[in-house]
């Protein structure tokens, strides 16, 4: 296995995605359930768990990008990989508020090594290019992991709810060690030593690039304001949507066997549509253009934010499903096409992991932003309120993307 892949970068990634969204998935198919059936959080409380996450993200980000591309995109990776490990094994194995709290701090610092530096390193290796289509596969083979993970999930789960997550902890451990003998790092290149006078100072330089290129790209700009307004929604409607079909439809009396067959089964519904959305796409050319792309990511926010308005007012569970399913493919297909447009906008292959570094950054302050709002909003009204809220924090991204459509 070991030539076989170190043969082509290209296959390394997107073996690294399929394996890395397998065991998320597998986690994370569980996670939510595992929070508020078992540890009994209240939607103040799961909303500050993504908070507490994204406030990591937030302080990591860039110092971590930083290491990225000052000392080796593999080792970050590693690391990253081996954390994310270790915060999700102390979640499953400690179901107290304050172990959840602390696991998302550990493996959202181990988020923010992989974060910007997996796309960096790709890109380096294959060229930006292949790069792109490589963005497109590897999204492909995450869908395929995750459609392998979920049933497992749900056949583990079903046992034990936390076992997926203790279980999918090791698996990212072990991920972290595969990569170690897989991935080879032949065309990165590193800030000269004699640049190396400090760790801030590095990351000083980087972002006063990268301030100066956003003064000069009104798109970069846009860009990263887009990241902003996700934020703003993305973390109460992550971490309510749960609730709000159990509360909606009330199916809190439901043992939980069936509540894990029922969330597992949505999911399952999703990753199948979300794969076969990628597929379509990586076929097309909406990715080779950024005119086209634009134009995707448009009509996705519209479906986004119609289908969070739905979602909300619904009271028949099928309709639930519908717009839950609608809202999860619509930002699945996103992604990689974001990925792409940041990727052909960067001026320099040294600062690369640092701008997706500083994308994720801005998501991180939106979402730290936005989610105690939602969560009090919840908390206060009702999660229906709460999650109009999220849709209606999102509204702005259609007037930005037009913009740049009119251009």
């Amino acid at each position: 296995m070991s030539l076989f892949f170190k043969k082509d970068p290209y296959k390394v990634y997107i073996f690294t995605c399929f394996l890395s969204q397998l065991f998320f998935t597998f986690i994370f198919t569980m996670n939510l359930l595992y929070q508020v059936e078992i540890v009994k959080l209240d939607p103040l409380q799961l909303v500050l768990v993504g908070t507490v996450l994204e406030a990591a993200v937030f302080l990591f980000e860039i110092p971590t990008g930083i290491v990225s591309d000052l000392k080796s995109r593999k080792l970050s990776i590693l690391i990253g990989y081996f954390l994310i490990g270790i915060g999700f094994i102390l979640e499953g194995m400690f179901p107290y508020f304050i172990a959840v709290i602390a696991s998302q701090i550990v493996w959202g610092i181990g988020y923010t090594f992989t974060s910007g530096a997996q796309q960096a390193w790709i890109a380096d290796e294959i060229g930006k290019e292949r790069a792109s289509d490589a963005f497109i596969k590897g999204a492909n083979a995450g869908n395929l992991g995750k459609m392998i993970a979920i049933p497992l999930s749900m056949l583990t789960g079903y046992f034990m709810i936390n076992l997926p997550i203790v279980l999918g902890g090791f698996g990212m451990i072990g991920l972290s060690v595969l990569l170690y003998f897989l991935m080879k790092e032949e065309h990165f290149k590193p800030v000269e030593h004699v640049e190396r006078v400090s760790s801030w100072k590095t990351i000083k330089d980087n972002m006063n690039q990268i301030i100066a290129f956003s003064k000069r790209s009104s798109l970069m700009r846009i860009l990263f304001l887009i990241a902003l307004f996700f934020g703003f929604y993305s973390e109460g409607f992550d971490r309510l949507w749960i609730p709000h079909i159990l509360k909606g439809m009330e199916l809190r009396d439901l043992a939980e066997g069936r509540l894990v067959f029922l969330v597992g089964g949505i999911q399952f519904i999703v990753v199948i549509f979300s794969f076969a959305a990628l597929h379509f796409i990586s076929k097309s050319s909406i990715s080779q253009k950024l005119t086209s792309i634009y134009a995707a990511l448009f009509t996705g926010s519209v479906l986004i934010i119609t289908s969070l308005v739905g979602f909300a007012l619904s009271s028949y569970l099928i309709v639930f499903l519908i717009f839950y399913i609608i809202i999860q493919v619509a930002r699945y297909v996103m992604h990689p096409l974001e990925d792409i447009w940041l990727n052909q906008m960067i001026p320099d292959s040294s600062t690369r992991a640092t701008f997706f570094s500083v994308k994720g950054q801005v998501d991180a302050i939106g979402q730290i932003s936005g989610g105690p709002v939602i969560g009090l909003i919840a908390v206060n009204f009702t999660i229906k309120i709460a999650i109009l809220t999220c849709a209606f924090l999102l509204t702005p991204v259609l007037v930005l993307y037009r913009k740049i459509l009119k251009k």
